[in-house]
């Protein structure tokens, strides 16, 4: 093994200790703050009025009213004094609802405010028990922690209109939504104007909401169409550098933009503000998503923002306030159509409704990261494999043998290389000594030797490098992608999302304790059965190689899989099942092209060498 190959490695175990030394010491610590927090949110029943300490989303003149300035789209305050908390069951009896029943979803809407407070996710479980809980994503205000959408109208300051807000109660003339069964909502403002409501939902996660505006009155009315999420009390996180959850959208022309609960509170007063045509915004999770989508010719102007007393009261929302509109007297506008999402970030429903409704850039609401380019084809190549072969675990390792096949002329010439490398190693040793006090010249001495042996002392890494991007792209794909959510292995492998259940530490379960809960070393100590044969895999394919001549280098390998076995362990299995497929492979990749090419492979002498033994003299293998 080449000098550079050998730094090469060193460097890319460094970043990856990097990598994950931070998720372990600052991402799970924050995750498991975010986790107590989120245990403790509570917040108040009933609604406020419009903060005035919120920014107003980006004021200034307004086209169809040229002068006017636009009035701030409502938020959620923190109470002076905050009441004790009901629980989602008597916040949800607190108003009376129209009920919500899909094949995707089921919860209600509250007639009080008209909003859309209650969803949980039928298909979708807490745990890979069938009979847990289902997933709730929205909860109404006065609940342990409200996460709900609302549409409506502000008018301009000063204006003596009435208009349907967060405490006025809508009479519905359908008591059930459902597939093909919008319901219809209407109020009247006494003033003269009526305000009727059309909510549809298709079969997956799409609310549609269309709002017509009758003015019967003497007077024209000028009303801003506006719409929110509101999300009370910071919620659980992972916490991990390689996920974002938080406040997510596209605005005007903009790629996506991303923002954490914390990284909300740097920006001026909490507030960012935006503005543009096209686009969505919401909150995302994990697995999870909500999303306002306006009609995606209307212009408006967009907000992230943080407001209330800090810790459980703080409310974080995501909103937009869309161009005037002026009803004249005995007319009636229709307003574009808004819709809203709310559920599971399925890859096809997602790219479905990019398509379909045309949503710019809706498929960037999945956290693909920097490598989008790799990582979202590599999703498919997996989905498409798994629905031939059942299993994504047996996907995985059928990709990984796909990506050794594309590699495998890299792999071919870096091996090769290897061996040039190695049959040269007693002329490379010669040059060092002969001119070890001028570095100068040994340097000029081993190019010349590159160029007579015709040898590329960078070929053995290329194929290092090239395969960083998917391996970590795989690893985006098997962290963040919800089909493979509880998706089971084999044997004890239920879930490839979550760690080996395994633990050496407890014998395997037979100790009645888990050592992972541990403070501190706990994380590391995540240690099953796949992470040991990982960690061996790896021992074997660093021993197919020469022992590195320098002392501190020879101990780097020498712990190098004992080190990444304890990295990796609290790893989702399918990442460590993917690591010990790729290693194995790996070897025996290397182990035939280096017999083929009659160069000596060192695995035998280098484990003989372990317990004392001499090793072989050198030579090809026969």
């Amino acid at each position: 093994m080449s000098d550079e190959q050998k730094n090469l490695f060193i460097a890319i175990a460094l970043s990856l200790v990097v990598l994950l030394g931070w998720n372990y010491f600052y991402g799970v610590p924050t995750a498991d703050k975010a986790r107590q927090t989120s245990q403790q949110v509570q917040s108040q029943s009933g609604t406020a009025a419009p903060p005035n300490a919120v920014t107003p989303a980006s004021p200034g003149s307004t086209p169809n009213n040229p002068g006017l300035t636009a009035p701030a789209v409502p938020g959620q305050p923190a109470p002076a004094a905050v009441q004790v908390a009901l629980t989602r069951e008597q916040a949800l009896a607190a108003s009376p609802r129209v009920q919500i029943d899909t094949p995707a979803l089921t919860g209600s809407i509250s007639l009080k405010g008209a909003r859309i407070d209650d969803v949980s996710l039928k298909n979708y479980r807490q745990t890979i028990d069938p009979k847990s809980p289902l997933i709730v994503l929205l909860s109404p205000t006065g609940s342990p922690a409200p996460y709900y959408a609302e549409m409506g109208f502000v008018t301009n300051p000063g204006a003596n209109v009435a208009v349907p807000n967060a405490d006025t109660v809508w009479t519905a003339q359908q008591q059930k939504l459902g597939v093909g069964q919008p319901v219809e909502l209407t109020w009247d403002n006494g003033q003269g104007l009526l305000f009727r409501r059309t909510i549809s939902i298709d079969d997956r996660y799409m609310f549609s909401i269309k709002d017509v505006v009758e003015n019967k009155g003497a007077q024209a009315a000028t009303l801003f169409p506006y719409s929110l999420v509101s999300r009370h009390g910071k919620p659980h996180t992972d916490g991990y550098a390689v996920l974002h959850e938080g406040m997510v959208g596209v605005v005007g022309d903009s790629r996506v933009i991303e923002i954490t609960y914390d990284g909300i509170e740097k920006e001026t007063r909490a507030t960012k503000l935006m503005e543009g045509t096209s686009g969505w915004l919401g909150f995302t999770d994990k697995y999870w998503a909500t999303a306002i989508i306006p009609a995606q010719d209307a212009a408006y102007k967009a907000r992230f923002s943080a407001a209330g007393a800090t810790g459980p009261q703080r409310i974080y929302q995501t909103d937009l306030l869309e161009d005037a509109r002026t009803i004249e007297p005995n007319a009636t506008a229709e307003l574009p159509l808004t819709r809203f999402f709310a559920g599971a970030k399925e890859v096809d429903t997602i790219d479905g409704y990019q398509a379909s409704l045309g949503i710019k850039n809706f498929d960037l609401m999945i956290d693909w990261g920097w490598f989008y380019f790799i990582t979202k084809p590599l999703f498919k190549l997996i989905d498409v494999i798994y629905k031939y072969v059942g299993n994504f675990g047996v996907a995985i390792l059928i990709v990984t043998v796909l990506v050794k096949l594309v590699f495998f002329p890299l792999a071919n010439r870096s091996y090769l290389s290897m061996a040039k490398m190695k049959a040269a190693q007693p002329q490379m040793l010669e040059i060092r000594e002969r001119f070890k006090d001028d570095k100068q010249k040994q340097q000029q001495e081993m190019m010349e030797l590159y160029r007579r042996e015709q040898i590329n002392p960078v070929a053995g890494c290329l194929p290092v490098i090239v395969q960083i991007p998917v391996f970590f792209a795989l690893y985006k794909v098997i962290f963040i992608t919800l089909e493979i959510r509880h998706a089971p292995f084999f044997g004890w492998i239920r879930d490839l999302s979550a760690p080996d259940p395994t633990n050496v530490f407890n014998l395997f379960g037979l100790l009645p304790f888990n050592p992972t809960t541990l403070p501190m070393v706990g994380p590391f100590l995540a240690i099953g059965i796949w992470p040991l044969i990982m960690g061996l895999s790896m021992f074997i394919q660093m021993k197919m190689n020469p022992e590195p001549t320098d002392p501190v280098q020879k101990q780097m390998f020498a712990w190098m899989p004992v080190l990444f076995t304890f990295m990796l362990g609290a790893f989702p299995a399918g990442l460590v099942i993917y690591w010990t497929w790729n290693n194995l492979l790996s070897v025996l990749q290397q182990y035939y092209i280096m017999r083929r090419s009659g160069v000596k492979v060192e695995l035998w002498d280098n484990i003989a060498s372990l317990f004392g033994r001499k090793p072989a003299a050198g030579g090809k293998t026969g």
